[in-house]
């Protein structure tokens, strides 16, 4: 096998195509490589091979799955389809060779796709530094404005591309003009019975030519340079315009030269940087390669495995065919967990049970794996790296080289037998069939029993009860089956490890319809060893449904004590923050009540000082009393005032700690005491909380992506009017850069209203194309 990418195989080159043949993987590849953006990508893609270097598994597996979260987070990265480049490079490569101006043009299409894919790239580099180091040095930008300077898009070369050029398509138009001019003239001039009405300079064989009828030819002296269709008229260069005819084709000459020149420059130019391009071009179908892994890990929620080296334990969770995903509409996952001491596994069962799906699947999923591919599996998988791998599976259905016959099957098992190792996967398709069941039973134990000494991994299905029999006491090999619903006679495609499965043969038959005197001949045809397997079997089953339905039980009484317990745990924590609440509330009540008190007392010193004022300026002993009864008056007064604002808190359903004293204390000094505790008015509180609320809806930045366009108008009107709130003077909308169509309705909604001074695509370290920056009228 070739490596392709990176991943060089080390597969048998004998038994590894034919496997990978049989397990499908090239048509694996066709599903994952259709999520390439370009050809070439997906080429890219089909050309994987399994490789059994664990490091560089490793690697690749993680720059997927780096990539892939990126996507599942709503990441813009997309490659850019480059034109194939590779044969412009191989002419190049010849030395005095000379691109064509389209070749010329090309290359500078591509070139700047190399520069968006290195920019992606470049962004990528914190938050995905596995897929940052596909980078790769590009030719200088100064090449890249050369050939901008000199060539249309259609590889055309422009007037400006050299002086020369320039001064010869000047006298080249010039000449042009001048001798269309003269054509007209002469065409004036000639008789209208002579000419058709509509006739007009036009050109035939490179030169400028007039058309006149046939029977007129002797009337105009010229060159004939061809006729109508029928005949009628002739294309002449009349003769007075035949200098000015030459001169037009010697400048025209003149500029092919010209022309010539430029290219050959930029051939030369171009010459040295031919190793760069190719680099770039490589970079680009490497970063499609891995965005089509990436997509498909993220298309099949495939989750990055574990790998290991052979030989090791093998643990497969939530694993479904990558093919059948396409085919069918829902997959049934299954796991398999085999062991480190466990070498091989007989699988049992009816034939629709999907035993050979398994083997495939398995098979598939290691061969994707170790190609690079993040396969379809859950969290938990656990892979060993295989060197090499066989399989002969017998599946009619799909596989084209199918191996029918018993000498098919043991060539197979000849080219096993002498290849497998300790690092080897094994996978067998109706082990032992194909001849009289008690030879095959007897050759299929024996292979069996080898490759248990081998100490690689064998998975192999069968219907013979000997081998059944034989892989519950070898050691190293395990029965396993995959559950049926013996009900309903349907798969449930469960994997179980320890037991063997029935066959159903005659309970299908029975289902299908079968004379029941059939059904019961073909019963006591069967051995008694047989039918007491079989019934010891069908017993294992019931007691292990009933097993399983306890379990059932037992879990979901378990969920239901962990909500419930869930549940109490939630209403505890809530009261304990209601309970921390109150405390504040308490707290903050009486801070409000002792600043109210302050201020009434502040108010009553006012009227102390004015009573003493009063009593200092009274001469007579009355004037003093009558200032102390309004000191007194006054206080009486505010202490009413504090009450009614107890009780009004009261009402609310406040809490007011302590007893509030409004009757004036003792004097001391002449001045007359304070009220003691006041209750919090609620208003500021209400206010506060208001003002909280829209400070906390408030944010400098919103992220549009992954909405549609109506829902990220609304969002981004939201986001302006939360911020015009909390006189914030800016705000950062990120919609993305994808197909702009976010962009342009924010650009919309911005344009619109009149509380934005302004907006503008953000810097490239803020986001560039994917994000917004609005700046609010202050």
């Amino acid at each position: 096998m070739t490596g392709v990418t990176g991943t060089p195989s080390t597969l048998s080159p004998a038994a590894g195509p034919e496997t990978l043949q049989q397990l499908e993987l090239q048509r694996a590849l066709d599903v994952i490589s259709q999520h390439a953006v370009s050809s070439a990508g997906a080429e890219c893609v089909r050309q994987r091979v399994p490789s059994a270097c664990v490091e560089s598994i490793r690697d690749q597996l993680a720059t997927v799955a780096e990539l892939a979260g990126l996507l599942a987070a709503g990441d813009g990265f997309r490659p850019v389809a480059l034109p194939d480049i590779r044969p412009i490079l191989e002419r190049l490569d010849a030395p005095g060779s000379v691109l064509e101006g389209a070749e010329l043009a090309q290359l500078h299409r591509a070139l700047w796709g190399m520069r968006t894919v290195r920019s992606e790239l470049t962004r990528l580099e914190v938050e995905a530094p596995r897929v940052a180091a596909l980078r790769v040095e590009l030719p200088p930008k100064q090449f890249e404005s050369r050939l901008s300077g000199a060539l249309e898009p259609d590889g055309s070369v422009k007037d400006k591309a050299s002086p020369e050029l320039a001064r010869v398509r000047r006298q080249l138009r010039g000449a042009r003009e001048k001798l269309v001019r003269q054509l007209e003239e002469i065409l004036k001039s000639v008789s209208t019975n002579d000419v058709s009405p509509e006739a007009t300079v036009t050109m035939r064989g490179g030169r400028y030519v007039i058309p006149i009828r046939r029977d007129a030819r002797s009337r105009v002296r010229g060159i004939v340079h061809g006729e109508s269709g029928s005949g009628a008229t002739l294309f002449v260069e009349p003769s007075d315009a035949v200098p000015l005819g030459n001169e037009l084709n010697r400048l025209e000459a003149e500029e092919g030269r010209a022309v010539l020149q430029v290219l050959r420059e930029l051939s030369e130019i171009a010459r040295p940087h031919a190793g760069q391009l190719g680099d770039g071009w490589t970079m680009c179908v490497h970063a499609d390669d891995l965005y089509a892994r990436a997509q498909y890990a993220t298309a099949v929620r495939g989750v990055l495995p574990t790998v290991v080296p052979a030989p090791a334990a093998l643990t497969i969770r939530g694993a479904r065919h990558p093919l059948l995903l396409v085919e069918l509409n829902a997959v049934v996952p299954f796991d398999l967990e085999i062991a480190g001491d466990e070498r091989v596994v007989v699988v049992s069962g009816p034939n629709t049970g999907g035993k050979t799906v398994l083997l495939k699947t398995v098979g598939l999923v290691a061969a994707l794996a170790q190609s690079g591919i993040i396969p379809p599996v859950a969290e938990g998988t656990v892979l060993p790296v295989f060197t090499r791998i066989f399989s002969d599976i017998g599946d009619r259905q799909s596989i084209a080289e199918s191996l029918s016959t018993f000498s098919g099957h043991l060539s197979a098992l000849k080219n096993i037998l002498a290849g497998a190792d300790a690092r080897s996967l094994v996978l067998l398709d109706e082990f032992g069939t194909g001849t009289d069941p008690v030879e095959g039973a007897a050759l299929a134990g024996a292979v069996l029993g080898k490759l248990c000494e081998w100490e690689g991994l064998t998975l192999a299905t069968t219907h013979l009860n000997q081998l059944k029999e034989l892989a519950s006491e070898t050691p190293g090999a395990v029965n396993a089956s995959l559950q049926f619903d013996a009900e309903r006679l349907a798969p449930t495609y469960r994997f179980h490890k320890g037991v063997p499965g029935r066959s159903y043969g005659l309970a299908i038959a029975r289902r299908l319809g079968f004379p029941t005197d059939v059904i019961t001949r073909a019963e006591e045809l069967q051995p008694e060893a047989h039918r007491s397997f079989d019934a010891l079997l069908a017993d294992l089953e019931v007691r292990e449904r009933e097993v399983a339905q306890q379990t059932e039980r037992l879990t979901a009484l378990e969920g239901r004590l962990g909500a419930e317990r869930d549940g109490l745990q939630e209403l505890r924590r809530e009261l304990e923050e209601r309970s921390g609440d109150l405390v504040r509330r308490e707290a903050e009540l009486e801070r409000t009540g002792r600043e109210e008190a302050r201020r009434y007392l502040l108010d009553a010193r006012k009227r102390v000082e004015a009573s003493l004022g009063l009593t200092q300026a009274a001469a007579a002993k009355g004037a003093a009393k009558e200032a102390r009864r309004l000191v007194e008056e006054g206080i009486r007064q505010e202490g009413s005032a504090l009450e009614k604002l107890e009780e009004a808190a009261r009402k609310k359903g406040w809490t007011v700690r302590g007893r509030v004293d409004y009757a004036p204390e003792p004097e001391t000094r002449g001045v007359p005491a304070s009220p003691k505790r006041i209750v919090r008015r609620p208003a500021r509180q209400h206010r506060q909380q208001a003002t909280d609320v829209v400070t906390d809806r408030a944010s400098t930045q919103i992220d549009l992506r992954g909405m549609t366009a109506d829902e990220a108008e609304e969002a981004a009107k939201r986001a302006v009017d939360d911020a015009v709130v909390a006189a914030l003077g800016s705000l950062r909308i990120i919609h993305g850069k994808g197909t702009g169509a976010l962009r342009q309705r924010v650009g919309e909604v911005l344009q619109r209203d009149p509380r934005v001074a302004s907006y503008e695509t953000a810097p490239p370290q803020e986001g560039g194309w994917g994000a917004t920056i609005v700046e609010l009228v202050s």
